[in-house]
């Protein structure tokens, strides 16, 4: 899989802003991206490093299935999506704002 097509784009949320906000002495924040369905976590993290130059410590990946909701006379789903959040190095971040 290519390099650019791991990652889909960043989730900003509140959640997910405070996330990045929050360090430690051990920790840097904690960004979430929303990622292709087949990316695994070593994948994720080598995008991550690459695309935006910071050091990962760990990958956290959630499968999001679709909903089923109403369409006209019947029944539709949304789209299935796979969310990561990825835990940075203390000395690095991402600029997302």
């Amino acid at each position: 899989m290519d390099l650019y097509h791991t990652i889909i784009k960043p989730l900003i949320t509140e959640k997910s802003s405070h996330q990045s906000r929050v360090a430690t002495s051990r920790r840097g924040g904690a960004y979430s991206f929303e990622v292709h369905p087949e990316a695994n976590k070593t994948q994720i993290k080598d995008a991550v490093e690459k695309i935006y130059g910071v050091t990962v410590l760990s990958v956290r990946t959630s499968n999001r299935i679709g909903k089923l909701r109403r369409y006209r006379y019947g029944f539709g789903r949304t789209r299935a999506r796979k969310k990561a959040i990825v835990v940075l190095d203390p000395n690095s971040a991402i600029d997302l704002f």
